[in-house]
């Protein structure tokens, strides 16, 4: 299993970022699939998570109505749409893959077992 997130950048406060998560090494379309966030000084927290069949979507408080979670079974892809980002949005994001195929979706980190090797997202004027 591989993730490898990509589409971390510096942005100002109010612009938009596209993250995305190429994923091998597992059938992708099966799996629930996550964004996670870890700012310095701070505990990781869930950030958007979609579903492997109906493409549910579930988010995290602090992004809802700015953040949108998607994927391309196709390409194999999970990407996060972000708009009006914050400062507070300021992290390393994470996407990783539930821990078993066909399941509910879950906003808790012990539900995923793979995870990228983070891309950094920095949110300053």
């Amino acid at each position: 299993v591989q993730l490898v997130e990509s589409g971390g950048d510096l942005a100002q406060p109010g612009g938009s970022l596209r993250l995305s998560c190429a994923a091998s090494g597992f059938t992708f379309s099966t799996y629930n699939m996550g964004w996670f966030r870890q700012a310095p000084g701070k505990e990781r927290e869930f950030v958007a998570a979609i579903r492997w069949g109906s493409g549910t979507t579930f988010y995290a408080d602090s992004v809802k109505g700015r953040f949108t979670i998607s994927r391309d079974n196709a390409k194999n892809t999970l990407y996060l749409q972000m708009n009006s980002l914050k400062p507070e949005d300021t992290a390393l994001y994470f996407c990783a893959k539930g821990r078993e195929p066909f399941w509910s979706g879950s906003r808790y980190d012990r539900d995923y077992d793979y995870w990228g090797q983070g891309t950094q997202v920095t949110v300053d004027a």
